[in-house]
């Protein structure tokens, strides 16, 4: 996927999580992001990747995020991957 492309659908990540309001709070009390890192952050590749992580943190979300989007649940991780900054890390 080209970063092009990653970036808009990452904007739709962030839109996906916007839509709920639960899910927005969670977000904030685990990342300790503010209303004001939507506002300010929202285009940043750092705050994409931040989205990503946390939607990838449960299946459910995942699944849930991609029928939003339309594309198969893998491609949340193709997503955050193909983001500058978003490579896989190895932690061995």
């Amino acid at each position: 996927m080209d970063k092009e492309t990653a970036e808009i659908r990452a904007l739709e990540v962030l839109t996906w999580v916007l839509m709920d309001d639960e899910l927005v709070q969670i977000f904030m009390g685990t990342t300790g992001a503010s209303q004001e890192d939507f506002r300010t952050d929202n285009l940043s590749h750092e705050f994409f990747i931040s989205i990503l992580d946390f939607v990838l943190m449960d299946d459910s979300w995942v699944i849930s995020c991609s029928k939003f989007l339309k594309t198969d649940p893998s491609q949340i991780q193709n997503i955050r991957v193909s983001l500058e900054g978003g490579q896989q890390v190895n932690w061995t």
